[in-house]
């Protein structure tokens, strides 16, 4: 069996994930496609880890991709987590994953209105959802209080998980809007703070139009493989939120090929990807928490020491901000009040190395300005950096 060996998986990482400095590029597009999908429960790591791919970092163009050409998308797909792809991925995103979802999330609520015993039923929400849409479509934009205020419905309270130890009273407003942008029929558009705010306006925006659920899944893991590859039937299972049968089988639509890799698991790569591609030059960059080049795979012992785990992650397995140096995670780092980025190496990597991370911190600094960044999901090391 044809072997890829951990190094040479660092080095596809550094090239394909734009990460060494001559491959960077100019559009943000180009970024999310070249990682597949950019994490985005914390609207900051949108941002951060898109200019750390930037040939010039700044805010402008990304938000001019979010929210003025919207050649990015927000959507509740992979993992039942919010993610930004590209507009051009988006309808294979929404069949492959994304629908799924949306059907859970309206599944469950429903059942949290039948559960109330006050009468709510499916005839009241979708009434509640052509309201919502209707404001939406004669303000433009809104936010979520703004939604609740003007529509009597979204006001609603409800009791959840009647009669259980988890009883309490929640309001419908976010559930209801939750469904409607996970079916695509709003979208997030800017937020009411900063980039860094997560407190996002709504507006109205049209479903994508059905496709083949088998076909989009292919879809996705020839674009996975090709950004992550060589990778193993679990990492592509963890990284779709997938059930392992739905994964072979895209597996095998894409025509993927088994490979051996240095820890003796068989991984799997396009058939045309099998041969050895040149190492960029030595590269370093400080990624945000969630980052994709950190959360590709399930298992990444290919690039971070297992010495390295309790000082990184939460206790929910959700990485922090991390320092690279060549493919591998060396570190991490955070961004202390007076804006001021600092970081600990966890390994010994010489002196031209941390002089290249300083460059980099250097890059960060320029670009973010004023803003200060506090990772939604905080880490032992991150809060020591900024004690």
């Amino acid at each position: 069996m044809h072997r890829i060996s951990d190094e040479q998986r660092r080095i596809r990482l550094g090239r394909r994930h734009l990460l060494a400095p001559s491959l960077r590029t100019a559009s943000p597009v180009s970024v999310a496609d070249a990682v597949v999908a950019l994490h985005a429960t914390d609207a900051a790591t949108v941002f951060l880890s898109t200019c750390a791919r930037l040939s010039e970092a700044g805010i402008v163009p990304v938000e001019q991709a979010l929210y003025g050409d919207v050649s990015l998308i927000r959507q509740l797909s992979m993992r039942n987590t919010l993610f930004v792809v590209s507009r051009e991925l988006a309808p294979c995103v929404d069949a492959s994953n994304a629908r799924a979802v949306a059907a859970k999330e309206r599944r469950t609520f429903l059942k949290h209105l039948a559960d109330d015993g006050n009468g709510l039923d499916e005839r009241w929400l979708a009434d509640a959802e052509q309201q919502t849409l209707a404001t939406l479509a004669d303000r433009g934009t809104a936010t979520g209080t703004e939604l609740s205020v003007a529509v009597t419905a979204l006001r609603t309270k409800i009791t959840v998980f009647p009669g259980k130890k988890a009883e309490g009273v929640q309001g419908v407003a976010s559930r209801v809007i939750r469904i409607l942008a996970a079916e695509g029929r709003i979208r997030r558009d800017r937020p009411r703070g900063s980039w860094t705010s997560s407190q996002f306006r709504w507006t109205a925006s049209e479903p994508w139009p059905a496709d083949d659920p088998a076909q989009a899944r292919a879809e996705l893991a020839l674009r996975w493989l090709r950004s992550y590859g060589p990778a193993t039937e679990a990492d592509l299972k963890w990284w779709t939120g997938w059930g392992l049968g739905q994964a072979r089988k895209a597996l095998a639509a894409v025509g993927a090929e088994e490979v051996r890799l240095d820890n003796g698991a068989v991984g799997w790569v396009l058939p045309e990807d099998m041969e050895p591609e040149p190492a960029p030059e030595p590269w370093a960059a400080l990624l945000p928490a969630l980052d994709p080049s950190a959360m590709g795979w399930a298992d990444r012992a290919f690039h971070l020491s297992a010495g390295h785990r309790e000082a990184l992650f939460d206790r929910s397995g959700n990485i922090g901000p991390t320092v690279w140096w060549n493919g591998r995670i060396v570190g991490g780092w955070a961004q202390r009040a007076d804006g001021e980025p600092v970081w600990r190496l966890l390994s010994d990597i010489g002196r031209d190395a941390s002089a290249a991370i300083e460059a980099e911190a250097s890059r960060f600094s320029q670009w973010v300005g004023q803003a200060r960044v506090t990772p939604r999901f905080r880490t032992p090391l991150e809060r020591e950096l900024t004690a």
